[in-house]
């Protein structure tokens, strides 16, 4: 199979009408090498660089309350800054570049879930292509 690994995707396709920040960014511990007074941060296998973490909402109306809050891991060698807050907005956008996304069965539920990954974070460069749609009065077809 052609398919192995992260599989690469465009931020406008994991977050079609985009994504706020509504945590902080932390770094991933890698709890199979740490012990008991000795913490030891995750690295990613391939690239070697370290993960970090932060909480986002997705700005999709249509996902449910319990899915709208997803996990971005971050590679990165130093701890990724969010965006500065813009006026008046009480969630920051954000946006991430080099995305990947990696399916697993869920341990809990036995259900698909999905591993985000980015090399990047900042803000937007531009309105989500749905966001930029409904604004012009257009149908958007998923």
């Amino acid at each position: 199979m052609a398919l192995q690994g992260p599989i690469p995707v465009s931020f406008h396709q994991v977050f079609p009408h985009g994504c706020y920040v509504v945590g902080e960014v932390e770094q991933v511990k890698d709890f199979d090498a740490s012990s008991k007074g000795r913490t030891v941060y995750a690295k990613d296998k391939t690239t070697g660089e370290l993960v970090w973490q932060v909480a986002v909402m997705d700005a999709d109306p249509t996902v449910k309350a319990g899915q709208k809050t997803v996990a971005v891991k971050i590679l990165s060698p130093v701890q990724p800054v969010v965006p500065a807050a813009l006026p008046g907005v009480p969630f920051v956008p954000v946006e991430f570049d080099g995305m990947t996304a990696t399916a697993y069965v869920g341990q809990n539920t036995g259900r698909l879930a999905w591993s985000i990954r980015a090399t990047a974070m900042r803000p937007p460069r531009s309105a989500a292509p749905a966001a930029k749609a409904a604004a012009a009065g257009k149908d958007v077809a998923a």
